[in-house]
């Protein structure tokens, strides 16, 4: 089962040193993302997996919570955990957290 996690959540576990996971296409991710975020799209996980971060704490966000729930189902079945930022990139911009 995947974690859920608040946006604040990610923010806290981020500037503890979590990696947060943007699963968003390019586009999506150049119009606004985390602050510090890294972009893998959804569509090109599976042949980017090596690309993934090797992060002790592991942090998938997307749009509104449903691509990056997917990421995190999959990453789970290759060994790789993962947690769902809830809400994603909408809920974290909609409370006020750090965007580029």
């Amino acid at each position: 089962m995947v974690e859920q996690i608040t946006p604040q959540q990610a923010l806290e576990r981020q500037q503890a040193g979590a990696v947060i996971l943007d699963v968003r296409e390019t586009d999506e991710f150049a119009a606004g993302h985390a602050t510090g975020a890294v972009n893998i799209p959804l569509s090109e996980l599976q042949s980017r997996l090596g690309d993934v971060p090797d992060a002790e704490d592991l942090l998938i966000i997307c749009q509104a919570g449903g691509r990056s729930q997917q990421a995190a189902l999959w990453l789970d079945q290759q060994g790789v955990a993962a947690a769902n930022v809830s809400g994603g990139t909408f809920a974290w911009a909609s409370e006020g957290l750090p965007v580029d």
